[in-house]
């Protein structure tokens, strides 16, 4: 897998060298944070065919078979504030739609905050995780790609909800062409990350779908319906609530359901 991805990829990328592949991991995302308190370098990258334990946003599972899909997870290191760092997940989103684009000439949606949506079905989810020092923070980014799936591949209660590439386009996708293409838009994601956050954030919400839709805020055992306004600078969404309130919503404390199917 490494070496077919490297042929996709410029030889002088800096990360290139420092590709680890895996058949088979509990998460991608677990092990990097493992790998990251070790000390692996900036632009460590993480490759697995197939997680036993994928995990997303706020605990829940990421379903992911051997052979049908992308779950990788890269580590990032940067000396500054974790609040500057607010907007990772949305840059991150905003690059990986431009690699998926690069390659298939296909881009998705992002549902606030984190998922990749085509046709109102679920296509990909980001995962970022922080690991705070007194020196540095080191961002720990996943992602979970669905590449060849059909729909009975998926459980019978998230068929409806999700989708793939191969479902999309008709066509099983190249995972080694798709992950360089990524990884070079995570590289000019890293580049822009602290000095263009405006630029990073006004593409964000010209792909996020949630604005302007009726949504329901979960929270705990409460539930809250209204309508998605903006995503501000530092990544809540805005929500103006049928009582009239507005309130900015946080992706870790909430979550956000459309009124009407996955959107």
């Amino acid at each position: 897998m490494i070496d077919s991805v490297l042929k996709y990829l410029p030889h002088n990328h800096p990360w290139a060298d420092k590709i680890h592949y895996f058949d088979c991991v509990e998460s991608t995302n677990t092990l990097a944070k493992d790998m990251a308190r070790a000390g692996a370098p900036h632009g460590t990258v993480l490759i697995a065919d197939r997680q036993t334990a994928g995990r997303g946003r706020l605990g829940r599972s990421f379903l992911s078979p051997g052979g049908m899909g992308i779950y990788m997870s890269v580590i990032l290191r940067y000396h500054c504030t974790p609040e500057e760092l607010m907007h990772l997940t949305c840059a991150c989103g905003v690059h990986v739609c431009n690699g998926i684009e690069a390659v298939l000439q296909l881009r998705p949606g992002i549902k606030w905050i984190n998922d990749l949506v085509c046709g109102q079905r679920k296509l990909a989810g980001i995962l970022t995780e922080l690991i705070i020092t007194c020196s540095e923070v080191c961002a720990i980014v996943g992602i979970g790609l669905n590449c060849s799936q059909k729909t009975d591949d998926f459980d019978p209660q998230i068929r409806s909800l999700a989708t793939s590439l191969a479902m999309i386009t008709g066509q099983q996708p190249d995972r080694s062409q798709l992950i360089a293409g990524i990884l070079q838009e995570l590289l000019l994601m890293d580049r822009r990350l602290l000095s263009e956050k405006e630029a990073l954030m006004a593409a964000y919400r010209t792909d996020c779908i949630t604005i302007g839709q009726s949504v329901c805020v979960v929270q705990n055992e409460s539930a809250r319906h209204g309508k998605a306004l903006d995503v501000l600078p530092d990544g809540a969404l805005l929500v103006q609530f049928d009582d009239g309130s507005r309130r900015a919503v946080n992706s870790g404390e909430v979550s956000i359901r459309g009124m009407y199917g996955y959107i």
